[in-house]
């Protein structure tokens, strides 16, 4: 049997798992594990798996997320956000002070002050090394969208439209998701412009729409900065509720909720 915490960050959802003081899954079942229990009929039911262990004395703590399909993803907003208030809550790190978290996608900084978390996402790349394309994509087509591509820790495709209401995610966003020049896939983000930015996501590994996604909301903010002229702080606004997203010299940084949900075992 192995214990578990559910969480989510805005109605993104995620098992973690505490290997702090010892391997719960082993190194080859991980993936399988994640995709039997990520199962919303047949499992737990979540958007990732989270194994949290302890640094390597170069980072507090270190996070490893597996999504439903078993691949293993470098970075999340959301799961980072609830790493941070799992790691207050269990004693791992002090509330109110930041902590730094070893993620696939490089070490972030986190902070839980009791009502919200608050992560490092590092810099937005548009750079032709970083962007999962050939070059700098600049709203042209791809798949039948008008896409801005950017890397905030994972690839993502950003579209503006004029409602996403109106938009039938699991229809338009798997050809942009696929599309060749993302040879490693891309999460697929619909951009509606209001007061602030309104968002639906398509994610890779989960294919399909979630609640919410922090490198999608960071890469939304990112993208409205470079076309739009937006401030260093940009609201964006999520199925599953509101994310801020601020800037300090090129770094972003992600705000938000995070709940821990209920614990369990599995059999």
């Amino acid at each position: 049997m192995t214990d578990f915490t559910k969480a989510h960050g805005n109605g993104n959802d995620f098992v973690i798992v505490d290997e702090w003081s010892g391997v719960a899954v082993p190194e080859d079942e991980k993936s399988g594990f994640a995709a039997r229990y990520c199962d919303r009929r047949t499992g737990i039911g979540g958007d990732g798996i989270v194994f949290l262990s302890s640094g390597d004395g170069n980072a507090d703590a270190r996070m490893r997320l597996y999504q439903p399909d078993g691949d293993p993803v470098e970075m999340c907003g959301n799961a980072l956000r609830c790493v941070a208030r799992f790691c207050v809550d269990r004693g791992y790190a002090e509330e109110g002070e930041r902590f730094v978290v070893e993620t696939g996608a490089g070490k972030r900084e986190v902070e839980w002050d009791g009502e919200r978390a608050t992560v490092e996402m590092g810099a937005p790349s548009f750079e032709a090394d970083e962007v999962p394309a050939e070059r700098e994509l600049t709203e042209e087509e791809v798949g039948g969208c008008v896409v801005t591509a950017v890397n905030t820790g994972v690839p993502h495709a950003v579209a503006f439209v004029e409602d996403t209401d109106a938009v039938n995610v699991e229809e338009e966003a798997p050809s942009v998701r696929h599309a060749d020049v993302f040879p490693e896939g891309a999460n697929v983000n619909f951009v509606e412009v209001g007061d602030g930015y309104r968002v639906r996501t398509f994610e890779r590994g989960v294919e399909g729409e979630t609640f919410a996604c922090g490198t999608g909301a960071v890469a939304v903010a990112a993208v409205a900065r470079r076309l739009h002229g937006a401030d260093d702080e940009v609201t964006v606004e999520t199925r599953g509720g509101v994310l801020t997203v601020s800037f300090e010299d090129g770094v972003a940084y992600l705000r938000g909720d995070a709940e821990l949900v209920y614990e369990g075992e599995t059999l």
